[in-house]
């Protein structure tokens, strides 16, 4: 009897192993347990619930706040459980949950639908609920994410499938694909999927995906071959031609042959100098029959004042060298000197930069405390610098984690508190004061968690520091390093997309490893010979404006048109409104006159932003009013009132019938009006006339001339000397670098 018991136990339990075996999956997947920071709030991040838009705004959304993307999950996980007496959950019944009957938009909900009933997002909420709603700990916590590929070279208009994989601190990797978020760095080259699938456009380039997931981040990066066949290219001059063609034979993208002479001569000058070339230049230049004569006139401009003054107006604007009361006008001109001095003596960026961020005393001992004028909170400051010099945007992780980037609030207040000891003492004089650094342990209070956070570099430890240390020195100590990640890249980038209109990272100041540059090689590279070159800012500008990429011509072929990011070809943009107003002055023989300054200044020498005021010009060409250290404060794009400024203001109509001006002249000149009109495109546009553009003024002045005799004579060889430089002053060719 014991024997047929025992047989038939053994069988029961032989069919219920065969059940769980063939059930085990479900069942397993039923009940596996959810943790909710891991498997909950990603779910919530990808459908966009706790966006700036909605719940992750700083008030919430209608009674309901969660973090900014979900970077205190802890945080979530009290508002959803514990908050609204519990009415948000109903572990009895999960399925009616407010959180899925909104997301559903079973319930009303202003967001709309987001999740599907029959979705596994949908099922690992509901199972959550119905566990109880475990909070589960921070292990294992999330290290890093990867996406596969990495790089890869696809044909235009292909697709890829992105895979990302989320790596854990216990060892354990899991797919995050589908709660991953995806975002196309240049929607012109690619677009991507919320579930990761590539779409390539048909750009020649660099296409990049930038994922994220839970405060990591990734780049995906697909090179798109033109395939065109490249005719043989020039010599490289230079590192900078060698990695610019190398890219090119890699893309299959042909570029355009070199600029002429006078191009280049008008290209360069305007780029150093911040001026057209002289009549003088011109006709001495094109004369010019030596091989080398290209870098001789970059060597002359780099050693004239005209460089030093114009890239003091960029440094200026930069540096925030701004009048905000009529009393800050003598620390506005002695910074603005300052900055100009130093560039006329070649200072070494690094010393630049420390002396700028390490400023004590007052203006007249030393200028560059003018900086710290604009700023009376040490974040602020901080901010800049950050912007400026290391080219990383951190006023978001003022209050929440970074969104595109690893630094956190902590990051954002650690490397505040090197700026913590800075204070502004009155120097007696109106409208100026001195800047110390107060000697006491630097912190700076955290706004969160109320703790003292010490001084620390980005992705460094915290330097030891005595009360009698002033933080800033440590902070230029670390910046200035040869192995900084931020310093030098930052400079190179703003001063190449200075000279070729784009940087290799766009925006010029955003550089982070979301946000890749279009030819990393040559990134690295410019770095690199900076630093090498113990940042001479004279060596760099030769390093890029002697290479064959910098003289290409503007002109497309019919293989580059579209290229927007390679450098196959130069990429004209509009001058600038200082450069521009000096050109048009240039042209028509009209002298400025700017209140408090010499007779003759040039809008790109005046020292602050309080002259914009006073020229409409000026403003509605978009010079900037250093209310920020964002380049894009600067206006370059065209627009309607310019157009109109130039076509019919009473401005440019006085500059060319002024008595002095350069039509008068031209009027009375006796030389033949080929000739002149000849001169007249030299100096505008540092080119020969075509034999159409000389016959069509010719035929203009003629017509304009008819019978007339006596006054009416010469009034009228006057107003057709005026309509001709009107004519050229409003063309492209003089208003754009090209």
């Amino acid at each position: 009897m014991s024997a047929l018991l025992c047989m038939s136990a053994r069988l029961l339990l032989c069919a219920l192993i065969s059940g769980f075996a063939l059930g085990a999956k479900s069942v397993l997947a039923a009940d596996a347990p959810v943790h909710f920071a891991n498997d909950v709030v990603p779910i919530l991040t990808k459908n966009g619930c706790n966006t700036g838009g909605c719940h992750g705004r700083a008030s919430g959304q209608n009674g309901f706040k969660l973090s900014l993307f979900g970077y205190e999950a802890m945080e979530d996980y009290d508002h959803l459980v514990k908050e609204g007496r519990g009415r948000r959950l109903f572990p009895a019944s999960p399925e009616q949950s407010l959180l899925l009957l909104k997301a559903t938009n079973t319930v009303p909900h202003n967001g709309g639908k987001k999740l599907d009933p029959d979705s596994e997002e949908y099922r690992i909420i509901a199972r959550w609920i119905r566990q109880g709603m475990p909070q589960g700990t921070l292990n294992p916590s999330l290290t890093r994410i990867e996406v596969t590929p990495k790089e890869v070279v696809l044909s235009k208009n292909s697709t890829r499938q992105l895979k990302v994989v989320a790596s854990y601190n216990d060892g354990t990797s899991r797919d995050v694909t589908r709660t991953a978020l995806f975002d196309a760095v240049d929607k012109a080259m690619a677009n991507v999927s919320e579930t990761g699938v590539v779409t390539l456009g048909d750009l020649p380039g660099d296409a990049a995906i930038m994922v994220r997931y839970m405060g990591q981040v990734d780049v995906f990066r697909a090179t798109i071959p033109l395939g065109a066949a490249l005719a043989e290219l020039p010599k490289p001059k230079n590192f900078v031609d060698e990695l610019v063609f190398k890219k090119l034979k890699t893309l299959g993208l042909p570029p355009s042959p070199l600029a002429d002479d006078g191009t280049f001569l008008r290209r360069v000058t305007v780029d150093i100098a911040g001026r057209l070339p002289t009549l003088d230049e011109t006709k001495s230049f094109l004369a010019d029959a030596s091989p080398d004569k290209r870098n001789k006139v970059i060597d002359r401009l780099l050693d004239s004042d005209d460089y030093a003054e114009f890239f003091a107006n960029k440094w200026s604007a930069l540096l925030r060298n701004k009048r905000n009361e009529p009393s800050y006008a003598r620390g506005t001109y002695t910074f603005w000197g300052w900055v100009r001095d130093s560039l006329a003596e070649n200072k070494p960026f690094d010393q630049f930069a420390r002396e700028v961020l390490t400023a004590s005393g007052d203006v007249s001992h030393t200028p560059a405390v003018a900086w710290y004028r604009q700023f009376k909170d040490a974040n602020l400051q901080m901010e800049d610098v950050a912007q400026l010099f290391l080219g990383t945007r951190l006023q978001c992780a003022q209050c929440h984690h970074h969104p595109y980037e690893k630094w956190s609030q902590r990051d954002y207040y650690a490397l505040t508190a090197f700026f913590s000891n800075v204070e502004h003492k009155p120097s007696g004089l109106p409208g100026e004061e001195v800047i110390v650094s107060k000697r006491a342990d630097a912190f700076t209070l955290h706004k969160k968690t109320k703790e003292q956070v010490k001084p620390a570099a980005l992705g460094s430890k915290e330097p030891s520091l005595t009360p009698d240390d002033d933080p800033r020195q440590a902070l230029a100590d670390w910046m200035m390093t040869e192995k900084n990640p931020f310093f030098a890249k930052t400079l190179v980038n703003r001063y190449w997309k200075h000279f070729f209109s784009r940087g290799l990272v766009e925006p010029e100041d955003d550089i982070r490893d979301t946000n890749p540059p279009s030819n990393p090689e040559l990134f690295e590279a410019l770095a690199n010979d900076f630093v090498k070159h113990h940042f001479d800012l004279k060596h760099l500008i030769r390093s890029i404006t002697q290479s064959w990429a910098y003289q290409l011509s503007a002109q497309p072929n019919s293989e580059n048109n579209t290229d927007r990011q390679n450098f196959s070809r130069f990429y004209p943009r509009r001058l600038m409104a200082e450069v521009l107003f000096d050109a048009v002055n240039d042209v028509s023989k009209s002298v400025p006159n700017f209140g408090g300054l010499p007779t003759g200044t040039r809008a790109v020498a005046l020292p602050d932003n309080s002259f914009n005021a006073g020229s409409y010009f000026l403003t509605v060409f978009g010079r900037p009013e250093s209310s920020s250290a964002c380049e894009c404060e600067r206006t370059m794009e065209a627009s309607l009132s310019q157009s109109l400024h130039l076509l019919n203001a009473d401005e440019l109509q006085q500059k060319l019938s002024s008595t002095s001006g350069r039509a008068k002249m031209l009027a009375e000149d006796s030389r033949p009006d080929d000739e002149k009109i000849r001169e007249v495109y030299l100096r505008a546009v540092s080119r020969e006339a075509t034999t159409s553009e000389v016959e069509m003024g010719r035929a203009h002045l003629a017509k304009k001339l008819g019978n007339k005799a006596g006054e009416e004579l010469v009034q009228a060889k006057r107003q057709a000397w005026e309509d001709i430089l009107w004519a050229i002053i409003n063309t492209k060719e003089f208003l754009f670098n090209h």
